[in-house]
Order: C-alpha cells, then structure tokens, then sequence
C-alpha cells in the first residue's frame, strides 16, 4: 500500500467518523449555527468521497465540468468553509456580545 492509498484510507475513515458523530448531534441540537456546521461537515464528507472517486478512476476528472472547469468540484470543495462560516456568524450573533 503506498503512501497516497493510505492517506485517502486515513481521510476516509476519519471523515466516515466525523460524519457520524454530526448526524448524531443533529438529532440532539435545533440551534441554526450548530445545523450549519453540521451540514458543513456532510459536505466536506461528500468532497471526501468524490475525490477518493476521482483518484482511484471511478468518476472522471471531467466530471461535471465547463469548458474544463470542474464546477462541481469546486462546489464541493467550498461549500462546507461557507456553512462552517455562516455557523460561526449565526452563533456570535446569538451570543449577543
């Protein structure tokens, strides 16, 4: 196994992990910051998963893109630091500093 393989491995598990844990506190928590970082962190799991399809040959590089350019990767790639900013926002403004 090279050293790639095993970082994806790693990045997999771990994200595997992490997802986990958020659906769990999903079901515990109503708060819209905590929702945000929790739809986040599924976001950045779905990235994961694609990119883990990309480097082993199971989904193209050319993959949902335009003239080149990979829009959906790069949707995937930004969006859980969007959701993990519009939580943090949502939870100064709740704290009411």
């Amino acid at each position: 196994m090279t050293y790639d393989n095993i970082l994806i491995l790693t990045r997999v598990i771990t994200g595997a992990a992490l997802t986990f844990i958020a659906i769990l506190l999903w079901s515990k928590t109503r708060d819209p910051a905590w929702l945000c970082i929790i739809i986040g962190t599924l976001f950045l799991y779905a990235e994961i998963v694609y990119t883990t399809m990309e480097t082993f040959g199971i989904i193209g590089s050319g993959f949902a893109s335009v003239y080149g350019f990979p829009v959906f990767k790069m949707f995937l790639v930004n969006l859980p630091m969007i959701c993990y900013a519009i939580g943090f926002i949502l939870a100064i403004v709740n704290k009411q500093l």
